[in-house]
């Protein structure tokens, strides 16, 4: 498994993570998707970037039986350390997931793996390895920070127009409160561009909506939202 960017800021991470501000709408986020998706106890749910493990814990306390996958093994053992009964967790990369048709639904969320993998084709590979896994008939949730978002209200923003892809610096801390500086990159898209990717891989697109981050719904988007939420479903 190739390195990836993302790994060492998730290992100075570590569980601070979940200190920010956008984990801590996780319970809204898994009420809206459990009737989103249709989900009922039992099913088989992929988390792919599961990160520490906050929605795959929260499904599994909901009756599903959920596996999480993610490239940081920092986040891995974390969200082992505190699985529930129904959850498992390993290390994978999302451009090489192996599992097909075993999953009931799968889950994409807050950039955690789809929009990490900026260099060309990447996130191409985890939306063909989502759609493998899913049963016919099976659906997906995906959020996609939105381009239009960041071309409008993120100040300072280096946004790659070519590529989709912005680029931030920032400070990020640990569990002790330490300081390390990181750079951040972020592919971006736009409901168009996430309706030809969905076609590409026989994914058939219920819906785009404009969310952040603990506010789930069914809105049409807007410049004014920094994600997009797709739903969508595989073919039979």
């Amino acid at each position: 498994m190739d390195d990836h960017w993302f790994e060492p800021v998730a290992d100075h991470l570590g569980s601070a993570y979940l200190r920010y501000s956008f984990t801590k709408g996780t319970r809204q986020e898994v009420d809206f998707l459990i009737t989103a998706l249709g989900l009922e106890p039992g099913m088989q749910v992929l988390d792919v970037g599961c990160g520490p493990g906050r929605h795959a814990n929260a499904l599994a306390e909901r009756g599903m039986a959920v596996h999480g996958i993610d490239i940081s093994q920092r986040f891995v053992d974390l969200a082992t350390e505190h699985a529930v009964a129904g959850a498992t967790f390993e290390r994978l990369d999302a451009r090489d997931v192996p599992f097909v048709a075993d999953f009931d639904a799968v889950i994409c969320l807050c950039q955690g793996a789809f929009g990490l993998m900026t260099a060309a084709g990447h996130d191409e590979q985890v939306l063909a390895g989502i759609s493998a896994a899913l049963k016919p008939g099976g659906r997906l949730a995906l959020t996609a920070f939105s381009s239009y978002f960041v071309v409008k209200h993120w100040e300072g923003a280096e946004f790659d127009a070519d590529t989709g892809v912005n680029h931030e610096v920032t400070e990020i801390r640990n569990e002790a409160g330490e300081v390390a500086p990181a750079d951040l990159w972020t592919g971006c898209y736009t409901p168009r561009e996430l309706r030809l990717l969905c076609r590409a891989n026989g994914l058939t697109v219920d819906s785009i909506s404009g969310v952040e981050p603990g506010a789930y719904r069914l809105d049409a988007p807007t410049p004014d939202v920094p994600e997009f939420l797709l739903l969508a479903r595989k073919g039979p």
